[in-house]
């Protein structure tokens, strides 16, 4: 069900913001879909998202105006098919580490003759209605984009961004701090050199770079526009659900602590 302007938009390096979902219920979905993300990541990987609540989670963002995109359990010919088959509009693919994984991923997300996704009647073709349209035009709608969170993928960017196919590269920075053995300490220099080469890499080869922030910041939004990123997610549902009912504890325990120091009323 790729309609083609999110990765039109990818391919002019616009600013993109979006959201990532990983609360397994179509409710948590449309809500984020109706607060103006223009994308949302909805993730397998590390959730209990299978391709049954997938597709009930895509329909809760159907016609809401962001692109779902799923980010997969694994670089797979079945992960990726079932989840464009329930009509994501593309895939974040986990862990490319090299050119030959980069491939893999493209060959599993297109229709033939560019790769080996099977032809189905389907929800991304209207249960067969648009077959044909599907068919002609899915493989140049169809979003792909690799995930580097790897040392090993890092220092082999200039070959990943070279393979026809790859719409745009994300950084996943805790993984990748965790590969240079310092789990977490995403702004630790060395990390921060790895992700200016991604970043200086996709910028030669005209393609978007992404990264997620957990908790986003005005300085730190600001800091990854200046960087050089343009695929932004700003922001998971749970920490935003998290930090909410925080804050709205917060503010209750302050107004209940003034109350106590001007006396009972």
């Amino acid at each position: 069900m790729a309609d083609g302007w999110f990765k039109q938009a990818l391919r002019e390096r616009r600013i993109l913001i979006g959201s990532w979902l990983q609360i397994n219920n179509p409710t948590a979905a449309e809500v984020l879909a109706s607060a103006g993300s223009d994308w949302i990541a909805v993730d397998i990987e590390h959730t209990d998202i299978d391709i049954t609540s997938l597709t009930e989670l895509l329909r809760g963002m159907y016609g809401r105006g962001a692109a779902p995109i799923a980010r997969v359990a694994s670089n797979t010919v079945m992960d990726i098919r079932r989840a464009l088959d329930a009509g994501a509009a593309g895939v974040l693919v986990p862990f490319v580490n090299s050119a030959e994984q980069a491939r893999q991923a493209v060959a599993a997300a297109k229709y033939p003759p560019m790769g080996v996704r099977g032809f189905s009647f389907s929800r991304a073709n209207n249960w067969g209605a648009d077959f044909a349209e599907d068919a002609r035009t899915a493989n140049d709608a169809t979003v792909v984009i690799v995930m580097i969170e790897s040392r090993q993928g890092a220092e082999a960017i200039e070959e990943i961004l070279a393979v026809e196919g790859i719409d745009a590269v994300f950084i996943g920075p805790y993984d990748l701090s965790g590969s240079y053995g310092i789990p977490g300490q995403t702004q630790a220099p060395v990390v921060r050199k790895a992700c200016q080469r991604v970043i200086e890499a996709a910028r030669q080869a005209g393609k978007s770079v992404g990264i997620l922030h957990v908790r986003a910041t005005p300085e730190g939004v600001q800091q990854a526009i200046d960087d050089g990123y343009t695929l932004l997610c700003l922001g998971i549902d749970t920490v935003f659900l998290h930090d909410g009912v925080r804050a709205a504890r917060a503010l209750a325990q302050s107004a209940l602590e003034r109350r106590g120091a001007g006396g009972e009323r």
